[in-house]
């Protein structure tokens, strides 16, 4: 297993040297959902399980940020090495097996994915925190409020974890698959961006007929979003979740090192 570190440096190297011009755009996404719907529709809404309407959001766009990002690392980086760059033919002679390969990918995948996340999260923490300062409030009283401790923030970041393998795994097996630009960009619009907003990253599960919940609790985006909310917010894990999670992650890996295999095989 000693490539697996060279991978994930060699890709985090890469992609940080790109990162001041990467985090522009991961930042405006999320921020503009924010703006829109935390402060927009904040005012007609009340407390959703007992929580402010913005801190409801808030753990559900840093995981979305984190894991989208995850998506975008494994598909455009292997689908430049590949296409681009030619150096994918590297693995073929170099000692690394399949695995090696893609878990150091979803390791840099992830490292990628949290160091946006973090940013997003100072960001909207600073904008609750402006948004409360005329009160008695501020993010981080809302934090403690909410009784967030150490073992809740560790449960959270196992739920972004595994998120972020799922996708990174998904683009991964996207990146060398597809051949052409326009083809990962129709993923991004017909697959993720539904999966994002079907979640429940906005609204309570709750608000979805009693006959399409159950299909909504097997997306892997819900599992993500509100188990990792309720996780953050309440310390609560839900096994169900955490259960289609693994699952999810197990599938996606062999999936994405069966399909790598088979690439670097022809």
């Amino acid at each position: 297993m000693r490539g697996i570190f060279p991978i994930c440096e060699r890709d985090f190297i890469v992609s940080w040297r790109n990162i001041s011009s990467d985090l522009l755009p991961t930042i405006v996404s999320p921020l503009t959902f924010f703006l829109a719907f935390g402060f927009g529709l904040q005012g007609y809404l009340s407390d959703i399980e007992g929580v402010p309407y913005t801190m409801f959001v808030v753990p559900g766009l840093v995981s979305m940020t984190a894991v989208t990002s995850a998506f975008d690392h494994g598909a455009w980086s292997l689908w430049f090495h590949r296409i681009v760059q030619k150096t994918i033919n590297e693995y073929r002679v170099n000692p690394i097996s399949v695995y090696e390969i893609v878990i150091g990918k979803i390791l840099s995948g992830f490292l990628l994915g949290a160091i946006k996340g973090i940013v997003v999260a100072i960001i909207l923490l600073f904008l609750i925190n402006f948004q409360t300062s005329t009160g008695a409030e501020s993010a981080l009283g809302l934090l403690m409020d909410y009784s967030l401790v150490f073992s809740h923030l560790l449960f959270y970041l196992l739920f972004v974890f595994l998120g972020s393998m799922i996708f990174s795994c998904v683009g991964t097996m996207c990146g060398t698959v597809m051949d052409r630009p326009e083809d990962l960009n129709k993923i991004q619009g017909v697959v993720i961006t539904p999966l994002v907003f079907l979640a429940g990253l906005f609204f309570p599960l709750s608000s979805f007929p009693s006959e399409v919940l159950p299909l909504i609790k097997l997306l892997p985006t819900t599992a993500i979003f509100e188990g990792a909310r309720q996780a953050l917010l309440q310390g609560r894990v839900e096994s169900q979740y955490i259960l289609e999670l693994f699952v999810y992650a197990a599938v996606s890996f062999i999936l994405a090192v069966i399909i790598f295999q088979k690439y670097i095989e022809e």
